[in-house]
Parts: C-alpha cells; structure tokens; sequence
C-alpha cells in the first residue's frame, strides 16, 4: 500500500462498533466513544494495525475527542485528508485529564492535561504524518495568537508513555495545553474531566451568571452555544472573572510554535520518528 500501511482484512466500520458518533454532532456524548484497544482509523473503518507505525510521524497524546475515532475522521475530512491514523492505546503515568478554561464554539466543555505525578492514566496516541498533524493543529487553534491550544513535547521520564499491551516507552509524546489553563475543583487543584452532561449540571448550578448567559439545563448550553459563538467567548471569560482558573502545570513544556514539519524551524520536538 502507498500509506506503507497492511490491511489484513475488512475491519469493520465505526457505525458496527458503536464509534460512529462525534461530540461535534452530539455535544452532550462530548468526548465521544473510544476505541477498546489499539487500531488503524482508516475512512470510516477501524482495522486492525500491524506493523511498526512511527516511521515519518509524530506521537499526539489525545485526552479528549481526539482519541474518539468519529472527531477525528470528522476533522482529516473536511480537509479531504483520507489517508490513515494509527491509534495505540497508551498507559500514562504522569497527568491527568482536566477541564479546560474556555467553552468551545461546539457547545461542550473540553477536556485539557494537567500535570499529575503519581496519576496512571489509559489515553490514546494518535501517530500523525505532516498533513494530519497540520490539519489537527488548526483544530486546536495552535496557529493563532489567541487560540485556545498550544502543542507542547512531554518528554520522558517526566511523563512515562508506554503502549497498554506491552512495549517500549516512547521517548516523549506531543499534547495539546490549554493557553488559558484548566478549571479547578474549589479547592485550588485541578478538577477531572468527566461525563459531560453532569459536568454542565454542575456549572450551571453552581454559576448563576452561567445560567443567564447559557440558560438552565445541559442541552440549553449546548444548543446557545452553537447558535451563537459569541456566547463561548463570554463563557470564557465568565470562568476567569469567577476565579475557576488554575494552571496545569505543563506550561513549561510549551515552547515557541512551529506549526509545519518539526525540524524545519524552531523545533517542539526531537525529529520525526
């Protein structure tokens, strides 16, 4: 195959596994359906991946909707992007997953990393060729001066990533920090990102400024949000102004951003594997 990827058989498609939903079409499912185990995105089919999968593509720890297969095709294809992802599944020792200072245009509150020392989390790699790893920056809004991620390199021992089924840990992995920070839990750490639905509950019952803006049930926020983009802005800066921020931690593997090929300017990482 030109991809240099085999495909053993048919696979099967995302809609078979239950995988065919995206946050962006459903919100409230927000971070959407992963896969069980490791495998190759490929279209709208999940094959099974063999073979090395690194040679001319970066590591991307996905925490939120990225590793949902869905929002991902989703993404590559509104780019006309149709070659294939390999996603490993990962155990992480090192962050955890948090909830990210901004509401998205979307109409969901994402998920962001935060540093956690003794925290041992199962994510996703998502391993990205140039084209996809563009196309996925943009998502984020790592080209702009205002958007809501950076791509920062967390490099071992720092953070540990090894494949979940056995195997070498990789040397360091790219991921997406939150410009803003995360939403903390009260008491001034970091609060975990969880089920959707009951995360909004939460806000917006703990936020009477929330409900104004965004109204008084999870499907209100998510449908104003998505009528009018303005809103997330204002939601935005309602989480500052309230005194929810906290840092993650990780700021300081942010560098200055390069959003083409690693190696061809100012460097996040080590070259492309």
């Amino acid at each position: 195959m030109a991809d240099g990827f085999h495909r053993p058989g048919p696979g099967h498609t995302l809609e078979e596994l239950g995988l065919a939903d995206a946050p962006r079409d459903r919100p409230l499912t927000y971070p959407g359906a992963w896969p069980r185990g490791s495998g190759l995105l490929s279209g709208d089919r999940w094959l099974p991946l063999t073979g090395p999968v690194g040679e001319g593509r970066v590591p991307v720890l996905a925490v939120g909707s990225n590793a949902c297969p869905a929002q991902l095709r989703l993404k590559l294809a509104e780019s006309a992007i149709t070659t294939p992802v390999p996603m490993v599944r990962v155990r992480v020792t090192g962050i955890d997953v948090g909830v990210s200072a901004h509401v998205s245009r979307m109409g969901y509150v994402s998920a962001s990393p935060f540093e956690a020392p003794d925290t041992v989390r199962e994510l996703f790699v998502t391993w990205l060729d140039a084209e996809q790893l563009a196309v996925v920056d943009a998502s984020e809004g790592v080209p702009l001066p205002e958007g809501n991620y950076r791509r920062a390199w967390l490099p071992a021992p720092h953070v540990r990533i090894a494949p979940a089924d056995g195997g070498e840990p990789l040397p360091g992995a790219f991921v997406y920090v939150n410009r803003r920070g995360v939403l903390h839990d009260g008491t001034g750490a970091p609060r975990r990102h969880g089920e959707q639905r009951a995360l909004l509950t939460e806000l917006l019952l703990a936020l009477p400024r929330l409900r104004e803006l965004f109204g008084v049930t999870p499907e209100e926020f998510c449908d104003r949000v998505r009528a009018d983009p303005a809103l997330g802005a204002q939601g935005t800066r309602l989480f500052a102004e309230e005194k929810l921020v906290t840092a993650s931690g990780l700021e300081r593997y942010v560098r200055p951003q390069q959003t083409g090929r690693p190696g061809s300017g100012a460097s996040l990482s080590p070259p492309w594997m």
